[in-house]
């Protein structure tokens, strides 16, 4: 049985090699959030355009400031104003954060390290050289590439975008994901279940996670525990560009997922992995696509998806797939934990210090999804350690919905 960390690695082997070229579209940049680019965006000038101020205070020749000196003010540079005069020697300008230097000054003084008596202005503190000034072209140059493709757009890489006029990108389109949940059990969520019915709420949380993962939700509904409904339905669902099936994948008369997968051709790369929730998920590939099929239990659910189909669909976006976003935090409360699986426990992290520190939730198991809604992060407990006492180290795996 593998262990997390190997049965990541091999999703991420399968999909990179058998991914093919993703469609490109051209996205406003209004909404673009969350896409990965496909074709490289260049600087249309440089950046700054203009030696900029970055304090309110006075322009000056560094070589004319010293504590005591007095320059007479010459006028006023306010940011987007035109500037064409240089600085004349004894003689200072008035200048606003972001506006352009005027030709000759080489420094800006904080107004804080000034006093100021009519036109007559005295500097309190030795200025150097360049100080308070973002050069011409130092941030960027004319045609220079800024953003490269592959590179998954977040609000920084747009504004970077709309800062050189790059309006309309070239990006790759969203992988369209599959989601099928199965069993007798389950009932749309806008019905009234029987007594021994439940609301098909993976089918929402699945969707929500692809979403946040950066694919399109393709909601197939829920499959009954019947070989050809299951059948038809996995046909459908291998038409987009993954498919995520939960529940059916255990060991029971009526886990149907891995055998009608397999009479369509899939291969198998693991059945089971050393966790706790999610112990058996498994990942194949099946007419070029991959699939997933995760166990029932909603925490598994969740826990299994986060471990194994995010990093597919960076690669189906066109991007590298993201490292498991695990931070260090400090134990608050002694753990007890059986041996041999890694766990995943709904935890809270609470930031007090430098440190966060996390304790772990109590829940009911895998189907508990009130506790989890409690939680911000997953307590991660090693497969070779049974207690962790409070106050140790610990890795959390944070819930990128709420934190």
């Amino acid at each position: 049985m593998l262990s997390y960390e190997q049965a990541r690695k091999k999703v991420i082997e399968q999909v990179e090699k058998r991914k093919g070229p993703r469609a490109v579209a051209s996205v406003s940049v209004w909404n673009a959030l969350g896409l990965v680019l496909a074709q490289e965006a260049k600087t249309d000038r440089e950046y700054p355009p203009f030696d900029r101020s970055t304090r309110d205070g006075y322009a000056v020749r560094s070589n004319e400031v010293s504590p005591g000196a007095q320059l007479k003010c010459a006028g006023e540079i306010k940011a987007g104003d035109t500037v064409r005069e240089s600085l004349a020697a004894g003689t200072c300008w008035q200048i606003m954060t972001g506006a352009a230097v005027p030709a000759s000054a080489d420094a800006v003084v904080m107004i804080e390290h000034t006093s100021r008596e009519g036109d007559l202005v005295r500097f309190e503190r030795v200025v150097q050289r360049g100080q308070n000034i973002v050069p011409r072209g130092s941030e960027a140059t004319a045609g220079q590439t800024i953003l490269k493709p592959g590179i998954r757009l977040g609000y920084a890489e747009l504004a970077l975008a709309a800062q050189v006029g790059a309006v309309q990108l070239q990006c790759a389109q969203r992988p369209r994901v599959a989601i099928l949940s199965t069993g007798d059990e389950v009932v749309l969520i806008d019905e009234t279940p029987g007594p021994f019915q439940i609301r098909n709420s993976n089918s929402v949380s699945l969707a929500a996670q692809v979403r946040i993962a950066g694919g399109e939700p393709i909601v197939l509904g829920n499959a009954a525990d019947h070989i050809d409904d299951l059948g038809e339905k996995i046909e459908h669902g291998l038409k987009e560009d993954a498919l995520v099936l939960s529940g059916g994948v255990s060991m029971g008369k009526y886990d149907l997922v891995e055998s009608v997968l397999k009479a369509m051709g899939a291969e198998f790369f693991f059945d089971a992995v050393a966790i706790r929730p999610g112990k058996p998920a498994v990942f194949g590939m099946c007419q070029g696509k991959p699939v997933f099929g995760l166990p029932g239990n909603p925490v598994s659910t969740m826990v299994t998806f986060e471990l194994f189909v995010v990093p597919a669909i960076d690669l189906l976006c066109g991007a590298e797939a993201r490292q498991l976003p695990l931070l260090e935090a400090r134990l608050a409360e002694a753990l007890n934990e059986r041996s041999g699986l890694t766990h995943f426990l709904p935890a809270r992290a609470e930031w007090r210090g430098r440190m966060p520190e996390v304790k772990a939730l109590k829940w009911q198991g895998s189907g508990d999804i009130a506790a989890l809604a409690q939680a911000n992060c997953f307590l991660v407990v090693p497969a070779e350690r049974e207690k962790i006492e409070a106050g140790e180290s610990v890795s959390v795996l944070l819930r990128k919905d709420v934190v």
